[in-house]
């Protein structure tokens, strides 16, 4: 049974993560702050370099899928997301590359990295222009992780916007669809002038298993790979859909105090190299997303 180590497990996307490790029936061990699923979890500072390594020797996992970091745009702290982010990816990679077996890892960024780049299609070749700390503290970690690409087989991931039941209402579409759930009849929000590329959190997480489990011929240690649907849809078509699912119609104020003036317009990924290395991968399309939303409880 090979085992999977998850960093973030009581994350949003880490619970989706670990159940689809255990159905692949892998033994998980997780990084948590609270219960996720994993078959054995560990509460610890991910900057606690000597308890860190003391449980990475412990489990010597075969995969790492390293999903912990600070992820709310708007998070009051700036250092915290250069804390977390960045000096808690060295962290762990310091200490997997002491391991005898150097496990293949899986290093989440964002496609936030991308910023407001004019460009209608985002190919792995755009090169980074953050606009926020987050993306900032994004690309940083990008650049300590290929560090390490030559002492342990590594992806980075950039995904693009994904949703789904579970994701904390203070992120854009649990927040719309929680509205709509309780037949609100206005929803204030910032920048409705936004197109997003958005997939399901359960594609996200089969995408994130396919890429180690099975290793791209075409990838090198250190590779990027954008994982979108290669569609981007506007907030207003989003809240249509909706609306036409819960059939309820809703009244969209825009509150100044939610506008972001730095907000990017539009991301949309190009998906070819997706395509190429998770060439199996079925899609959940954004009405399923949507409906699984309005649906659970």
């Amino acid at each position: 049974m090979p085992t999977s180590l998850v960093t973030g497990g009581s994350g949003f996307t880490g619970r989706y993560l670990i159940a689809h490790l255990k159905r692949q029936g892998h033994r998980v061990v997780a990084l948590a702050s609270q219960p996720c699923g994993a078959d054995e979890a560990h509460h610890i500072d991910i900057n606690d370099a000597a308890t860190l390594q003391s449980v990475i020797n412990q489990v010597a996992p075969e995969y790492v899928y390293h999903l912990a970091a600070l992820s709310f745009v708007g998070h009051p702290t700036p250092l915290d997301f250069y804390r977390v982010n960045v000096l808690g990816t060295e962290t762990l990679l310091q200490a997997l590359v002491k391991l005898p077996a150097p496990p293949r890892v899986l290093i989440a960024s964002s496609a936030n990295v991308y910023g407001a780049n004019a460009q209608a299609v985002i190919d792995e070749y755009v090169p980074p222009a953050p606009v926020n700390h987050y993306a900032n503290s994004k690309v940083a970690m990008e650049h300590i992780a290929r560090i390490y690409a030559d002492q342990l087989p590594l992806l980075i991931a950039r995904p693009f916007n994904y949703t789904g039941p579970g994701q904390a209402s203070h992120f854009l579409v649990p927040k719309i669809v929680e509205h709509i759930k309780r037949r609100e009849s206005v929803i204030e929000l910032g920048n409705t002038h936004v197109s997003r590329d958005f997939s399901d959190v359960r594609d996200m997480v089969s995408v994130y298993y396919q890429l180690l489990a099975e290793w791209p011929e075409q990838a090198v240690s250190g590779s990027l790979v954008n994982v979108g649907s290669g569609e981007a849809v506007s907030l207003h078509t989003l809240i249509e859909k909706l609306e036409a699912l819960a059939q309820h119609r809703i009244e969209i104020r825009v509150n100044p105090a939610f506008v972001r003036s730095n907000e990017i317009p539009e991301l949309r990924a190009c998906n070819k190299r997706l395509k190429a290395w998770v060439p199996q991968l079925v899609r959940h399309s954004l009405e399923q997303t949507l409906q699984a939303m309005l649906d659970s409880p």
